[in-house]
This record gives C-alpha cells, sequence and structure tokens, in this order.
C-alpha cells in the first residue's frame, strides 16, 4: 500500500483536465468528450471560472498560457496581460504625489486581456469556436450556480463596500443586501449577456472561416457594443480607493481597441533531463527557473525531503533568485531582462556561493553586468493589514491534456469583485494589475503607457526529450513559484506521484517587496505549512529565520496534469480550500 493522498491521481486515455472549481474541470471535461482539444477545454474551464470564481478571477482580468502543440511539437506563451492606458504615466502619479499605485478603485486597470487571450489562443490553436466553448459558462451565468463558502464569505466580509461603495456589484451578488447562503443559486445575467453578444458577432462572421468567426467576437468585445458600454461607463466613473481619494480612471475605449494578445515563446532551461518552460519576465516566470538554476548544484535528496537542510537551502535560493526578479524583471518590449546572464550556470554558481548555514538577513540582487542595484529603498517593511483584509484576493488555475499530446496551463486571475465596482451593463469590474509597477523610473518594471506590468501569474509546462510531459500551477501572488517549485522537485527528486507531490506541506519566503500595494516586504519571515514538524521549525529558527506557521492546508491549490511513462494521461488536485478537481477519462 503506497502513502495516503487526499485523493486518486485520475489516470485516462481520452483527456484530463484540472480546474479551481468542480464545474469549471467538468465544463473543460465536457468539451474534450466533445471532439475538442486541450486548448479548447481550456478555454471554456477559464471562462467558467470567471463566473464561478468572481473574488478569484473575472472577465476584465488576465490570464497567462502556456501551451504545447501536438502539432508543431513545442512549448509557446501567449501574454495574456493587458496593458497600461496611453493616459497612465509616471508624471500624472508625481502630480499627485502618490508613490505607490492602489490596489482598488479604477487608477489601476489595464486593459482586461481573457477574451484576446483565448481569441489568439482558439485561433492558432484550437478547434471549436467560442459558441462551443462559452456554452457551459453561459448555461451556470443565466440558469445559476450554487454558492459555496469560500465565495459567501468573501460577499460577506465585503458586503458594506458591495451595497455601499460598488452599488452595481451589490445588484449582482447581494441582493436583498446579504450575501447567498451556501447552497443558493445564484446567476449573472448581465455577465452571460456578454458572452452571448460575442456569439452572435460570430455567427455573422463565421460563413467565413472559424478564425474570423473568433475575430469578430473578440472584435464585439474590445470595439463593438460591450467596449462601448465599458467606454461610456469609464467616460464619467469615478470611486474612492486606497489613497484615501476618489479618482477617474485613466482606462478609454481607445485601449480596448488598441490591444491584441501576443504569441511569444517561452523561457525554458533543463533541470535533470527535464525542460522547464515559463513565460517570459512580463510574469515572474522566469525566478522558478533561477531557482532550479540555483539549487541544481545541491544534493536535494541527500539533505532528505523537507528536512531543515533541505527548506533552508530552498528558501535562500528562493531569497536570492526573487532578489533579481525585483532588480530586473518587466516587460521586455520596454526593459532590456538580462535572463541570458540570470539563468546562465556561470552567474548561479557565484550566486550559490552565498548560501551559507544561517538565513541571510539581506536583500541581495546580484550583479547581471551593470554593477550592484542600490537597494537601500526598495523595502517597505510596514504592511497594511487592514487594507489587506477589505482586499484579500487571489486567483485560479486550470490545465487539459488531450488524446492528441495537446497541452495547457493557464492561471486566470484579477479583475477581482471586490476591488472594483461591477461596470452596469456587461456584469463584471475592471483589473487593478497595474498596482504592480513601479513608480521609479530608474527600475525594471517602471510605469510606461502600453507597457505590461510585471505579473505574478506563472503557469508552468514541462517536457521531456521534446515531448510533452506536465503542466501545473497554483493560485497565490509571489508565492506561486515557490510552492509549484517544491510540487515539481517532489515529483523530479522525490519520485513522488502527482497528488503525493501535490499534498505534501510546503513552506515559502516574504523576503523580497510584494507584488501586491502596499508592496510590504516580509524580511527574513518565511511561512511552513502546520504539517512541517515544530521540530523542523525549530530547526529552521535555530538557523535564524523567522517562521510562522500557517494551517495545515493553507498554502496555494496546485493543480496538474501529465503524460506518464506507459502514455496514460494523468491529472490531480489539490484538497486546499476544497474546491479544486480533477477528472478524466
Amino acid at each position: 500500500m503506497g502513502e495516503f493522498t487526499t485523493r486518486p491521481v485520475i489516470q485516462g486515455t481520452r483527456g484530463v483536465a484540472t480546474a479551481g472549481h468542480y464545474l469549471a474541470a467538468a465544463a473543460g471535461f465536457r468539451i474534450l468528450e466533445q471532439g475538442g482539444n486541450a486548448v479548447d477545454a481550456a478555454a471554456a474551464m477559464t471562462f467558467c471560472l470567471t463566473l464561478l470564481e468572481p473574488h478569484n478571477c473575472g472577465l476584465g482580468g488576465e490570464v497567462p498560457l502556456l501551451i504545447w502543440s501536438a502539432k508543431e511539437k513545442r512549448a509557446f506563451s501567449i501574454s495574456g496581460q493587458g496593458t497600461a492606458p496611453a493616459g497612465m504615466s509616471l508624471e500624472w502619479f508625481r502630480r499627485a504625489q502618490l508613490d505607490v499605485i492602489p490596489g482598488d478603485g479604477f487608477l489601476p486597470a489595464t486593459v482586461p486581456a481573457v477574451v484576446g487571450t483565448w481569441a489568439e489562443a482558439l485561433a492558432r490553436f484550437g478547434t471549436f469556436s467560442f459558441a462551443q466553448v462559452l456554452q457551459p459558462a453561459i448555461e451556470l451565468a443565466e440558469e445559476g450556480f450554487p454558492m459555496y463558502g469560500s465565495l459567501q464569505e468573501h460577499l460577506a466580509a465585503d458586503g458594506a463596500r458591495m451595497t455601499g461603495l460598488y452599488p452595481a456589484s451589490g445588484a449582482i451578488w447581494m441582493k436583498g443586501g446579504a450575501a447567498p447562503a451556501v447552497g443558493d443559486l445564484v446567476e449573472n445575467a448581465a455577465w452571460a449577456e456578454t458572452l452571448r453578444r460575442m456569439i452572435e458577432a460570430e455567427k455573422r462572421a463565421a460563413t467565413k472561416s472559424r478564425v474570423a468567426g473568433l475575430e469578430a467576437a473578440r472584435d464585439e468585445f474590445y470595439r463593438g457594443e460591450t467596449a462601448a458600454r465599458i467606454g461610456d461607463f469609464l467616460a464619467s466613473a469615478s470611486v474612492k480607493d486606497g489613497t484615501d481619494r476618489i479618482n477617474r480612471p485613466f482606462l478609454t475605449r481607445s485601449d480596448l481597441a488598441n490591444w491584441k494578445a501576443k504569441v511569444e515563446d517561452p523561457v525554458t532551461i533543463r533541470y535533470r533531463g527535464v525542460e522547464v518552460h515559463k513565460c517570459p519576465a512580463w510574469s515572474q516566470g522566469p525566478v522558478f527557473l533561477q531557482q532550479l538554476a540555483l539549487l541544481e548544484g545541491f544534493d536535494l535528496v541527500a539533505l532528505g525531503h523537507n528536512s531543515p537542510d533541505y527548506l533552508h537551502t530552498v528558501i535562500e535560493c528562493a531569497k536570492l533568485a526573487f532578489a533579481d526578479r525585483e532588480a530586473y524583471y518587466g516587460d521586455p518590449a520596454f526593459d532590456k531582462v538580462p535572463l541570458e546572464v540570470l539563468l546562465s550556470k556561470e552567474y548561479n554558481e557565484a550566486r550559490r556561493a552565498l548560501v551559507t548555514d544561517a538565513a541571510s538577513l539581506e536583500f541581495r540582487p546580484g550583479d547581471a553586468g551593470s554593477g550592484l542595484p542600490a537597494v537601500q529603498d526598495w523595502l517597505n517593511t510596514q504592511a497594511d493589514n487592514e487594507y489587506a483584509r477589505l482586499h484579500a484576493h487571489d486567483t485560479t488555475h486550470c490545465d487539459a491534456i488531450d488524446r492528441w499530446g495537446n497541452m495547457v496551463a493557464a492561471t486566470p486571475s484579477g479583475g477581482w469583485i471586490q476591488s472594483s465596482p461591477v461596470i452596469p451593463g456587461v456584469g463584471f469590474p475592471l483589473g487593478t494589475r497595474g498596482q504592480m509597477f513601479s513608480l521609479n523610473h530608474h527600475r525594471a518594471n517602471a510605469l510606461a503607457p502600453g507597457k505590461r506590468p510585471r505579473t505574478t501569474l506563472t503557469p508552468s509546462l514541462a517536457s521531456r526529450d521534446g515531448k510533452p510531459w506536465m503542466a501545473f500551477g497554483t493560485p497565490g501572488g509571489d508565492q506561486q513559484d515557490q510552492w509549484t517549485l517544491q510540487f515539481f522537485l517532489n515529483i523530479v527528486e522525490f519520485g513522488m506521484d502527482l497528488q503525493g507531490a501535490i499534498d505534501a506541506p510546503t513552506v515559502h519566503t516574504d523576503h523580497f517587496p510584494s507584488s501586491f500595494f502596499p508592496r510590504a516586504a516580509g524580511l527574513n519571515r518565511m511561512a511552513a505549512e502546520g504539517r512541517i514538524s515544530q521540530e523542523t521549525r525549530d530547526a529552521l529558527v535555530a538557523k535564524g529565520h523567522e517562521v510562522r506557521a500557517d494551517g495545515d492546508w493553507s498554502h496555494g491549490r496546485v493543480l496538474a496534469v501529465r503524460i506518464n511513462a506507459s502514455g496514460v494521461l494523468e491529472a490531480a488536485a489539490s484538497p486546499r480550500a476544497g474546491m479544486a478537481y480533477a477528472i478524466g477519462w
């Protein structure tokens, strides 16, 4: 009998899917059963998730993608991150005497990216129409989906905001002035109508081709009636935000019309015979690869899984990699990001030498060729806990593999109902990802019109010998590339199966500026799930770490799919938060 796991590894031959909500996983598998491929299935899951998890993601947010194309036999990244509006500038924030962009309201809104990203992905790699992939989401919006515990808790906590500051949000989510009870059906007719307008536009153009229909649906959202409704609302909208002022949006209808998702090459390194693919440095994705490049020089198996020495080594390498993230990562269209240095063996050999038996108390970016960055003013250690409580949010994730070997990892996020008001007539709010820009023009990731903020969203894809192997990801902001790293090492170094690797307890460090307003840093702080033994935590404290014990099952919700050595498709989902599920046949 093997080690106990909370759920079985799902296995099949025709297709597998995972999602942060079980109804979305069912929708993805429904598409696979209808003959769609993994891209079609992941699109369907994403749109369901933007309805089912409105506190974690929305149509006004973003969705970075990694896709393995069976036809082209290679991995692709799609930049599902919207850009800063044309009118959003460093000069405006200087005049307003603001040194950090707030995490709520209208100021941080970037172009909504979900619809355009999936239009690009379906046109290039999919086989279904928008009408087909949107059908499950429309059914859930029109017929209702059952309210569940974590969403109900968010709505109850944000009741005053929903009914007072964001009345259009309250009209959908707080009918009668109170959060629906768990098990009550929740509908969003305006949201469903937004999707139906896209389908009608697609039908009018689909006589030309499937791709023409997809483009027409996309154009309806960014240039048609939906764009007009968003633009008309933004032209006169204002709301109080984290600056304690009433502010108007920078985003305009013109910004919507001018945006398009991009298909790009992923960033890739090889670790222990596995090619690991991540989105480029407009995401934090390469920090996963930097950690691997540092850890490659240690015998992790000899250290022992989740031993004090192992966890210390993982944390110390994370500190170094995340310091480099802060110093160098940004939109490659604007910032020269020296990844060829940061991921090189020579650079990481030198960085690895900084890891000692004691916890480092320093914030230490490396010299990637232009001298050591000056970091004295980077670290705000004063956390605004009340703001964080009022604006608690997360992310979600989904993965799919089909019978032909196409594989997708998608991380939808942003457009949170607790952070910005629902736009009347469309059923969803704008996102707030612009809070991740720096307002210091000397730094990478400094705000500029048309630029992508460096997002924390970071799906993962892995291949072996030129063949697809695994797709995975998790919610969790800055911690995503720490929790998924430990999941990956559990498999590659310690030979665990998918579910065992997901179930295993994790740690993370906060030893860098948060990507979220108010951008606080937790120098030398690390968190361990409560299932990490007290003896191990005490040993880490003895090494100099400041250790916080979190809940036993509190770190993220890793989801994963892979093709095993026999060619069987596998999927697994974290039991954390209780809603994610894997399904296959």
